[in-house]
């Protein structure tokens, strides 16, 4: 740095060695390690329960949730919209039409009690379930709850390739080359909330599976610098699913924290406790008959030796 700096000083043209300074002082702030990847269009939320009137942001219920308009004039059950992009105008049907909220505008969420359940009336203890877009809950508690949630637990669709969650109203799966991208800046916009209500010594646990745990991983560290992150290796399905070439068992859970948090470590209990058979779907008799066959066993229950398979007319047929 110290030797650019020395030939930039060099450049007699004051006007192109300003301009030069200035330039690489904006490239110096760039990032040398970590994660880049794209903010892409930002996130809309419809609000089907928002009134439609002059001024609203709006989308057609049946088009993209980005394709935007403003309300210009309301005329009966019509509403004559600008297209924010084309800047085109167009008669649309109120009822075609949504109010959305696009990612950064100013909303101001409110909690509709729908029902509660009462299972012990003489304990103080309460639970409250929030039923909503999952980004303007986490506005609304850290309007609530600033600095002060003690522990934060957070199960995001683990972006499989699959059809299993959407980015702006739209599926994301395989076929789609920014699927990592789009789900970093999802998960981003909402780390940082989350990091507005966690308390200094709360704790963030987050679980993930291998499709997006190296990006978390570092997605994590960028937004938490100050905190310890370890990785848990949770495993859920002892007979692991059939992949191509491994099947795998496991899925992961990271606990952020820092050195002021109580974390409890249980003492080791000894080996694991396995069934003398196989797990899963194809562990019944009738799917694997030459699987069983008797164990013998002493008085103290050491195997002292194995028995004969039984005849084929023995086993269930299901």
């Amino acid at each position: 740095m110290a030797a650019i700096d020395d030939l930039l000083r060099q450049i007699p043209d004051t006007s192109l060695r300003s301009r030069l300074e200035e330039e690489f002082a904006r490239i110096s702030k760039n990032k040398k390690f970590g994660l880049v990847f794209e903010e892409h269009i930002p996130e809309c939320t419809p609000l089907y329960e928002v009134s439609i009137k002059r001024g609203s942001t709006v989308a057609q219920k049946t088009g993209h949730i980005n394709n935007v308009y403003t309300v210009l004039k309301l005329d009966g059950d019509t509403a004559l919209c600008r297209n924010k992009a084309t800047g085109n105008t167009e008669n649309i049907p109120i009822t075609e039409l949504v109010s959305v909220a696009q990612f950064g505008e100013p909303i101001f969420p409110t909690l509709q009690p729908i029902d509660s359940v009462k299972n012990a009336p003489d304990s103080n203890l309460w639970h409250t379930i929030i039923e909503a877009d999952n980004y303007h809950a986490l506005q609304l508690l850290e309007y609530l709850y600033p600095k002060k949630v003690d522990c934060i637990y957070i199960d995001p669709p683990y972006n499989t390739g699959a059809r299993d969650w959407k980015y702006n109203n739209n599926y994301v799966d395989s076929s789609d080359n920014w699927r990592h991208s789009k789900w970093l800046s999802m998960m981003q916009k909402r780390l940082k909330i989350a990091k507005r209500i966690l308390a200094d010594d709360g704790v963030l646990i987050t679980t993930i599976d291998d499709n997006e745990y190296a990006h978390l991983w570092v997605l994590l560290h960028e937004i938490f610098p100050n905190l310890t992150h370890t990785c848990v290796t949770i495993q859920h399905n002892p007979g692991g699913t059939q992949g191509k070439k491994f099947s795998v068992t496991h899925e992961y859970a990271i606990f952020s924290y820092s050195a002021d948090s109580i974390i409890y470590r249980k003492q080791h209990t000894g080996g694991d406790v396995y069934n003398l058979r196989r797990w899963g779907s194809t562990s019944g008799r009738y799917e694997g008959a030459t699987c069983f066959y008797p164990v013998i066993l002493d008085s103290n229950y050491n195997i002292i030796g194995f028995g004969d398979l039984l005849d084929k007319e023995l086993h269930p047929s299901a």
